[in-house]
């Protein structure tokens, strides 16, 4: 049995409410509220970086796992916002949890699913043998331009999983990629905010691919919607995953509990994982969870995750999802956001 033995998230407490960035540039508020389910969103402070957040959320999984970080054998650290353009973002996890030296590790990036793209090669390498545990991470800081239709979403967050052997949580049943070259959003080096199709991120990127995720490893694992306790997709409004989840033939109540946007935003990489970790602090032995992450550029990975007996024991060992997304929030007006987030800069180096 290969899977995950222990999890973790992190989401800043700073938030920014739809009306308030709205009131800025004269836009309906309403329509991101009912149309795409958009309330607030998560923003990072001052301090706070991919690099953090990640220790973070990395930190509640080890907790979780009670093991030591010196058995560690790679870790992966999946974001379209990684701090540094060279430099890793992998090496200052690992030496916070003590992953060090003896440790193969790496920064990914694939769009918003980087992050199951850590997932995914943790588990392979687990499963493989050649590692005892290996760790993977989603976790984001997004870019949305001033005025863009991104600045109501682009959110901040992470979610960490370490995949082993012994004292599996969650094991992995099953995974899948399906993938396309469908360049529904990009961003060069030198740009400070990232471009987007407009209505072609949606038909032809968004639910083709994770209808091609879902559909793929349904088939691998002769399963049907009906046979999961919940689902999770890639969330970058609350629109979008629950219209696919309908048409795939999903239930409202097999999305719900892992269905963060409203109040999160989109946190890119670490979307569908933050979904996933909110799952997992919920579930019981026995249940089923189908996970589809989505990546722009484009693709999606699948898993199938069966939650065993060794769950409910950590779940209480560190903070839970939607404590970190519901407790003791501060609300930011739009000047303040807009420093937060450097949108103003002061010289070329900023």
């Amino acid at each position: 049995m290969a899977g995950i033995v222990g999890y973790g998230a992190y989401i800043p407490r700073y938030r920014i409410k739809v009306e308030e960035i709205a009131k800025v540039w004269g836009a309906d508020a309403p329509s991101f509220k009912k149309g795409l389910m958009l309330r607030e969103k998560s923003v990072p402070g001052p301090d706070q970086d991919v690099i953090t957040i990640s220790v973070e959320a990395a930190r509640n999984a080890m907790k979780r796992a009670g093991v030591s970080g010196a058995k560690v054998g790679a870790i992966y650290v999946g974001s379209e916002s990684h701090p540094y353009a060279v430099k890793p973002t992998g090496t200052a996890v690992a030496e916070v949890i003590g992953a060090v030296n003896d440790c193969h590790c790496a920064d990914l990036s694939f769009a918003c699913k980087a992050g199951s793209e850590g997932m995914f090669l943790a588990y392979g390498l687990v499963k493989s043998g050649e590692v005892e545990y290996a760790m993977g991470i989603g976790s984001d800081t997004s870019q949305g331009a001033p005025g863009d239709a991104l600045e109501y979403s682009a959110a901040a967050g992470g979610a960490a999983f370490l995949m082993g052997l012994k004292n599996v949580v969650a094991e992995v049943e099953c995974q899948y990629s399906f993938m396309s070259d469908t360049p529904d959003f990009w961003r060069r080096e030198y740009m400070h905010y990232p471009r987007h199709g407009g209505r072609f991120t949606g038909d032809m990127a968004y639910f083709k691919h994770v209808r091609g995720g879902v559909e793929g490893i349904l088939k691998k694992a002769k399963g049907k919607p009906r046979d999961f306790k919940y689902a999770v997709f890639h969330q970058p409004n609350g629109k979008f995953p629950m219209k696919m989840a309908k048409d795939l033939g999903f239930s409202d109540e097999q999305m719900k509990t892992g269905l963060l946007v409203p109040t999160l935003g989109n946190t890119y990489s670490g979307a569908s994982p933050l979904g996933l970790s909110a799952i997992l602090d919920e579930a019981k032995p026995g249940d089923r969870i189908l996970m589809c992450s989505f990546g722009s550029g484009a693709g999606s990975d699948a898993f199938i995750f069966t939650c065993t007996r060794e769950l409910p024991k950590v779940q209480g060992k560190a903070k839970k999802t939607r404590d970190y997304l519901d407790t003791n929030p501060f609300y930011l007006d739009y000047g303040t956001y807009v420093k937060f987030r450097r949108k103003i800069r002061k010289n070329v180096e900023d």
